[in-house]
């Protein structure tokens, strides 16, 4: 019988290609478990039991084991010893250490092999899944190569094993992170993005898209070997999978031509990207630090002829002629909606006429209540508004260089409406009552609170409307300060309620 342990050992190694330990420890495992069933059923007692394999004879020892305890757990006297017991200080024995005496080992029969077969089987699964999950995890966010091996209600199982290997490591690709409309067979050899690797109960499961932004982003460092090198910076992807995408790159050589590298000679290298996604037409932008022209390198290939920029909304109106206007905004908005997505930006498209009579209504309304506000002529307050003034903070606040550069106004007109800009305000603050002022936060310095009336937060009421995210695009603070800011600012809200 002793013999037959040893070959079970290594025909389960050989088989299922995992270490002998692994068989090894399984076997001593269900020895002990026996061990423990035998004491429990014939002795009424649980015991903790260690088997130990010799692998030269397939001789196999058993021992009953105790644990060094401080103090003995309810119903655990047969499996643990006190530390100031004679037989620990006999032994030098601390703490979590063992005392183990040697006890008759029973014999490898049927059942035991049996059960023996049982703890090996799941050993071996989770040898396979830890090899997988350690194999691949580190790839997650890497391009994964393999053969479909079958397609099943849409989705797609390729095989990544390698020919000379013995492995049948599996991934999957849902319906839904397939490129739409594309036709996999089995057999065909795919690529895609390693998006996550879940270790499941049935097993670890990777998942690849072929939709992710991120794929077309690894296709690009294969095929540009300045992408790869560090050389041109892909900052940006978006994607309408199997249509269009939009990449925006940089370069960090000034003799390097960026979008001429992921071009390539003749367009070979976005031609062979544009191949692997199905014929998508790929749209590559320079990247630029100043949002208005990277938003209008976006729109390529439309041409914008001006543009309008709301920083508080986030948002800017462009102008196109008439004639680009639909080639600007794309089939069904495809253009600028990858536009709008890459930049990080709301972007509104019009004609030229229709920027120009929205420009005119707003000029109007804002003319109409600097009038009112200001208590000035519609000459006045016209040169305000086409000067890009929107709000009586920003007259109020705004720098003596910038007022020094509108030709029609000299210093005395500057002074007056600075004046009665500040006026105003502090009208506009007597009416919230001292209770509702931001200058009542030791957070907030002088300079931060003339910055956010510039932007019209002007109450506690204004400040506790915002995020954390939007007051820290105000203002220059740390996360946690901004975040106490508008907690005390929301307190007089729960005063109320």
């Amino acid at each position: 019988m002793n013999k037959d342990i040893l070959m079970v050992i290594e025909t389960v190694a050989n088989e299922k290609t995992v270490s002998k330990d692994i068989i090894v420890d399984a076997i001593e495992h269900a020895l002990a478990g026996a061990v423990k069933k035998k004491y429990r059923l014939e002795e009424k007692t649980d015991i903790e039991a260690r088997v130990s394999i010799d692998l030269q004879t397939g001789d196999y020892t058993t021992f009953r084991r105790w644990q060094v305890v401080n103090e003995i757990e309810e119903d655990q006297e047969n499996s643990q010893i006190l530390v100031s017991s004679k037989i620990a200080k006999d032994n030098n024995l601390g703490v979590e250490d063992w005392y183990e005496e040697q006890i008759e080992s029973i014999k490898f029969g049927r059942i035991l092999a049996q059960a023996a077969k049982n703890v090996i089987v799941q050993k071996v699964r989770d040898a396979e899944r830890s090899r997988i999950v350690d194999l691949y995890l580190p790839k997650v966010g890497e391009l994964i190569f393999g053969i479909v091996k079958r397609v099943e209600k849409g989705n797609v199982y390729i095989d990544l094993g390698m020919p000379d290997k013995n492995t049948v490591d599996e991934a999957m690709i849902l319906k839904e992170n397939l490129i739409p409309r594309e036709v996999i067979r089995p057999g065909d050899r795919l690529r895609g993005f390693l998006s996550d690797v879940q270790p499941e109960t049935r097993g670890p499961q990777l998942y690849i898209s072929r939709k992710a932004p991120e794929f077309l982003v690894e296709l690009f460092k294969l095929e540009v070997p300045e992408v790869g090198q560090g050389l041109i910076e892909i900052l940006g992807a978006v994607r309408d999978p199997g249509l269009r995408a939009k990449i925006s790159v940089k370069s960090n050589d000034p003799k390097l031509d960026a979008i001429g590298a992921c071009v390539g000679m003749r367009g070979s290298r976005v031609q062979s990207v544009s191949n692997e996604l199905g014929g998508e037409r790929i749209d590559i932008i320079m990247w630029d630090e100043d949002p208005a022209k990277f938003v209008i390198n976006a729109m390529s290939p439309a041409e914008v002829l001006s543009i309008v920029v709301d920083e508080e909304k986030k948002s800017m109106d462009l102008a196109v002629s008439e004639e680009q206007l639909s080639q600007a905004i794309g089939r069904g908005g495809q253009n600028v909606r990858l536009a709008s997505e890459l930049t990080g930006w709301t972007l509104n498209v019009m004609s030229k006429e229709e920027s120009d009579n929205k420009i005119m209504e707003e000029n109007k309304k804002i003319s109409s209540m600097f009038m009112e506000e200001l208590n000035v002529d519609q000459d006045v307050a016209d040169v305000l508004a086409k000067e890009g003034f929107s709000s009586i903070n920003e007259i109020a606040y705004c720098s003596q260089d910038e007022f020094n550069s509108i030709e029609d106004f000299d210093d005395e007109i500057v002074q007056e409406l600075r004046k009665r800009a500040l006026e105003n305000l502090e009208e506009k603050k007597s009416k919230l009552g001292k209770d509702n002022l931001i200058s009542d936060f030791d957070e907030l310095s002088e300079e931060n609170v003339i910055k956010l009336n510039s932007q019209n937060i002007n109450s506690k009421d204004d400040l506790a409307d915002l995020s954390v995210d939007e007051l820290l695009d105000m203002i220059e603070l740390s996360h946690d300060v901004a975040g106490k800011i508008i907690m005390k600012a929301r307190e007089r809200w729960n005063k109320e309620d």
